[in-house]
């Protein structure tokens, strides 16, 4: 097929690159030009077909310039509106000419209407499409004729060259009742009058549900291949040996859950097993994943190796540093801390410590990844809150241990819980293990509503808290003017809530501060000697203080509500009943009231993850894991979730003994984007 450049450059902007970018280029909806409609049985509020003779044509200027026809057919007359047109369309719709219009029917003041409708001139007894007209998503300069041409092409020389084969098993189709390939990209192309419109556009056709079970069968073979050929390749054996990690729990002044007990044995038998772990430890806000981290750090240690903790922030590192040094010095374990921040004297110290194994568990921040940091020997890396670092940070920090027959284990935490349907469809290289329990001891957090017109009332709640001898976060967006925002800042709301409580110390943290300023202020607010602390969504992770029992979150309607859930989160770590409320200003939008609601009337961290997905869709979940991951164009993960299902089910199937055609379903469905995720 020959393509102009200026062609192959719009193409592009579309993903467009191949005949089979071309053929998977699939409708967005359908236009039915199959029928005729009489204009005198068609109703307000239909988009119809109909045909009849131009018996009045005129320029009008009010209220504004458009051009204006009347077409008559056998039941009656249509008023048609052009509000932009071209001179050469007055010709063109001249009196007596026959038209063919599609549009949408509406009430007007001369009768029933159509505007801009789609219009060709045609002859007496013209035959109709003998299939639905797809339209297609395009860009500036592509008109949808080219489209439709070249599509068509590509079908022709697919046809010929017999490319539309079966590389799914005869069985799994029989099996799930799907509809041949072949057939299904041929009926959303060009789908015949019989069918449906209304299955098409909402995408339940049978042909749609074939297209979707591929994308998705391709997107697990891709994840489970990566799967078992990360599994082929060696890695520490780390045997549980007991001794570290008995001493360890007898020293907490607590017990573990039984969902961290079954998490921590999970974790435990993947680092004894001769490959790596890749495992992704996920638990709500408070579920204690921190405990569960140490312990498999301990085991690794016991092993003689190194471990390595990493996390997106300084606040958040420093405060794992803290509590593992206070958990792990009682037992002899030597623990290093790397951030960007430290002196360089320092920095040359603890890389020492590192290279030679002197420092048995590291923490940090990004510093872990410059090449100047060499492991003596890395058995676990750990990688917290793990969406907030790209594949390749990932890849990079687990590189640090890698020799030419094995890799490190690799745990990976998130706070940020995911709805069963992406972890199936993007996380399926992935083990997951998940703690569904509380700790005991935590209060749950009272969530409160509240307009920005009623600010009084939250600065004496504010003051009645602090009186009381408890503290309280005041959480702001934004740390500078925005004309188009028009968020509150935290500099500005530091002011004035130093202005309004004189009697109180009124801490600032925000992500401008330096590392030892974001330190002194957390450690004053730790103390009790800020009472209470104006901060911008660094403390999102990470934050511990007990005796913080309110917060006040600005503007809680632009944020996202996996942000809201975590910074709700930051309080009620005490035993206290703790309250946060959500101060939001007027109108708010439909999302806005959406989430709102979700998070006033949810806790449950995986509840409102499930519907977080439904409000805007896997993007936020993945983070920067999209660099690597197929991601889907046609399936829905909640709408198709019985597909996704099947879709897990044949991976495997595929693999053990349909090797081959499993290949040639990567590489239909894939191609050049099939990135096995190494990270």
């Amino acid at each position: 097929m020959t393509i102009s450049p200026g062609v192959q450059e719009k193409l592009s902007r579309l993903g467009i690159r191949t005949e089979w970018d071309l053929i998977l280029h699939l409708p967005i909806r359908y236009e039915d030009e199959t029928h005729l409609f009489p204009i005198g049985d068609a109703s307000a509020g239909q988009t119809v077909q109909v045909e009849g003779v131009i018996i009045h044509n005129e320029v009008v200027v009010r209220p504004r310039r458009q051009l204006v026809c009347q077409v008559e057919d056998k039941s009656g007359i249509l008023v048609v509106r052009y509000l932009n047109f071209y001179a050469s369309q007055i010709k063109t719709y001249a009196i007596g000419k026959r038209v063919r219009l599609l549009g949408e029917i509406r009430h007007g003041y001369q009768g029933m209407e159509m505007i801009h409708p789609k219009c060709r001139i045609v002859s007496v007894s013209e035959p109709l499409a003998d299939t639905m007209t797809p339209v297609y998503s395009t860009t500036a300069g592509l008109s949808q004729k080219t489209l439709i041409k070249l599509i068509g092409q590509a079908l022709h020389n697919a046809e010929q060259t017999n490319v539309l084969t079966e590389t799914v098993p005869d069985t799994i189709v029989k099996r799930y009742q799907l509809a041949s390939f072949k057939t299904s990209v041929f009926n959303l192309h060009h789908p015949s009058p019989e069918v449906s419109i209304g299955s098409l556009q909402t995408r339940t056709h049978p042909a749609w549900r074939r297209i979707k079970f591929d994308e998705l069968l391709a997107q697990q073979l891709s994840m489970r291949l990566h799967y078992r050929q990360r599994r082929s390749r060696g890695a520490p054996v780390l045997a549980r040996k007991h001794e570290y990690a008995a001493r360890f729990l007898e020293q907490l002044a607590f017990k573990l859950t039984p969902a961290q007990v079954r998490v921590s044995e999970e974790i435990s038998r993947d680092l004894a097993a001769p490959y790596p772990m890749q495992r992704l430890l996920q638990g709500d806000v408070g579920s204690g994943k921190t405990v569960v981290a140490a312990l498999a750090a301990l085991q690794a240690i016991e092993n003689g190796f190194q471990a390595v903790l990493m996390a997106p922030t300084e606040i958040l590192a420093e405060q794992h540093f803290r509590k593992l040094y206070a958990w792990f010095e009682p037992l002899g374990v030597r623990i290093a801390w790397l951030s960007g921040s430290q002196k360089k004297k320092q920095k040359q110290i603890t890389l020492e410590e590192i290279s030679t194994g002197v420092a048995q568990l590291v923490v940090g921040t990004h510093a872990l990844f410059q090449d100047s940091v060499i492991f003596q020997q890395l058995g676990l890396a750990i990688i917290d809150e793990q969406h907030r670092f790209g594949v390749h940070q990932r890849l990079a920090l687990r590189m640090k241990g890698a020799r030419s027959d094995q890799l490190p284990h690799q745990l990976m935490m998130s706070a940020t819980p995911i709805p069963r349907t992406l972890s199936m469809s993007y996380f399926a290289d992935l083990d997951v293990s998940m703690i569904d329990q509380m700790l005991p001891g935590r209060s749950p957090v009272m969530t409160k509503l509240v307009a920005d017109s009623r600010r009084d009332e939250v600065i004496m709640r504010i003051r009645h808290a602090c009186m009381q001898g408890k503290q309280v976060y005041w959480v702001c967006p934004l740390i500078e003017e925005s004309e188009v925002l028009q968020l509150q800042t935290a500099e500005a709301t530091h002011a004035n809530l130093t202005e309004v409580f004189p009697d109180l110390t009124v801490g600032l943290v925000h992500g401008r501060l330096s590392p030892q300023e974001k330190s002194e202020v957390m450690d004053s607010f730790k103390q009790g000697i800020v009472q209470l602390l104006v901060a911008t969504t660094v403390i999102e992770v990470g934050v511990d203080v007990p005796n913080a029992s309110l917060m006040v979150i600005e503007n809680a309607e632009r944020m996202g509500l996996s942000q809201l859930h975590q910074l709700r989160g930051r309080v009620g770590r005490g035993s206290e009943a703790s309250i946060c409320i959500l101060l939001f200003q007027q109108p708010l939008s439909e999302v806005a009231r959406k989430r709102l609601r979700i998070i006033f009337e949810q806790s449950d961290g995986f509840e409102i993850a499930r519907q977080d997905l439904q409000l805007r869709g896997p993007g936020e979940f993945l983070g920067a894991r999209q660099s690597g991951v197929p991601m889907l164009r046609f399936a829905d993960l909640e709408q198709d979730s019985d597909l996704l299902t099947a879709a897990q089910a044949t991976a495997n199937e595929m693999l053990d003994h349909y090797p081959q055609l499993a290949q040639r379903h990567i590489d239909r469905w894939l191609g050049d984007k099939n990135e096995y995720l190494r990270a």
